[in-house]
């Protein structure tokens, strides 16, 4: 009976099923088909201070599960669920901790953000493995829910890690390409004895304190305020297919805007340039064109809200040199970086002074 109870108590914030529900939409799941059977209404959606219990999410990833026509959806999934997404902004100023300790605070905050699945992190020498338990018993629903979390665990720790180890103990029908093409430097084995990652912590060290900060602000930012309406923007134009693909290389080149180029988003999409291009396109939008705004958008964060030097800007959105950098931002808006940053501490000397 307590193990009942247990099960309807609210653990999960709904601000993930917000975000889970906008993930399968985008999948050509519909709303409603995904909440079928599972008691959430959509007044507990539109709740931001909402919390749901086990019971109610194990129903509706079975539900994902069963609708998702790619088994790699969840694993998606888990890598929207980046630093910002877990509130783990504060750790990005860990810069002169180990690799492995931020390895574990990851994990012990995933523990109270999502207490569905439990983990065990084990540091041995240069390696980190996270292995998961299903305390919960969350049966048909795990294979989806593991691939979240290892998802989740991979965006964030790929940080810090220059190769990683997925086993599963369940089957799958993708080969390793297939999902390789989701974490670049990765192994996969399926239908071992656990669900679990194990990291190389060696060759990769943490970035320092202004480049942490830089990123998380700028990619922050950037999603709340011109990704989303990007996406908008494009929801209109071409198939479901065109935009979920459109949809994606928006998100690699958030991950690395200034090394993103149409060959390497494609081969991270498992595609060839050829074919992003044509559903691109077909999305409303180009390749291009994507990059430029994004890279717009992070150069004005950088520009306002970091110390970040113009030089450092310039390699970090891919330009060979600061007078590149120039050239182009002078393209984009009609003022040089320097006017800009010049106005932005103008403009903070003014409001502290008053």
């Amino acid at each position: 009976m307590s193990e009942m109870i247990t099960y309807k108590v609210p653990l999960v914030s709904s601000r993930y099923l917000r975000k889970f529900v906008s993930f399968m939409q985008s999948k050509g799941v519909s709303q409603e088909a995904l909440l079928n059977n599972t008691g959430i209404g959509l007044a507990t959606i539109d709740d931001a201070d909402a919390f749901l219990p086990v019971s109610q999410i194990v129903k509706m990833l079975e539900n994902a599960q069963w609708l998702a026509t790619d088994e790699r959806a969840g694993f998606q999934f888990g890598q929207k669920l980046d630093l910002i997404a877990h509130g783990l902004f504060g750790y990005v100023l860990l810069s002169r901790e180990s690799n492995a300790k931020l390895v574990e605070m990851v994990v012990q905050h995933l523990r109270v953000c999502l207490p569905l699945i439990d983990m065990e992190c084990t540091v041995t020498g240069t390696q980190a493995k996270i292995r998961l338990k299903d305390n919960w018993n969350t049966g048909t629903a795990r294979p989806f829910l593991t691939k979240v979390y290892l998802g989740s665990i991979y965006s964030i720790a790929s940080q810090v890690s220059h190769a990683a180890s997925f086993e599963f103990d369940y089957d799958s029908a993708l080969g390793e390409a297939d999902w390789q093409a989701l974490a670049p430097d990765s192994s996969w084995q399926f239908n071992g004895q656990h669900n679990q990652i194990t990291l190389s912590l060696v060759g990769r060290k943490p970035q320092d304190d202004n480049t942490r900060v830089a990123y998380s602000l700028a990619r922050e930012k950037h999603i709340e305020n011109d990704g989303e309406s990007a996406v908008a923007d494009d929801a209109e134009c071409g198939s479901p297919e065109s935009r979920e693909i459109a949809a994606q290389a928006r998100e690699q080149i958030l991950k690395q805007p200034g090394k993103a180029t149409l060959e390497r988003t494609a081969k991270q999409l498992g595609m060839s340039s050829r074919y992003l291009r044509q559903h691109l396109a077909a999305a409303g939008t180009s390749f291009r064109k994507m990059r430029q705004d994004i890279r717009h958008s992070y150069a004005d964060l950088y520009l306002i809200d970091t110390p970040l030097s113009l030089m450092d800007i310039a390699l970090k959105l891919g330009f060979s040199d600061q007078a590149s950098f120039t050239k182009a931002y002078r393209s984009w808006t009609g003022n040089t970086p320097g006017d800009v940053r010049r106005r932005g501490r103008d403009a903070t000397a003014r409001d502290e002074a008053e």
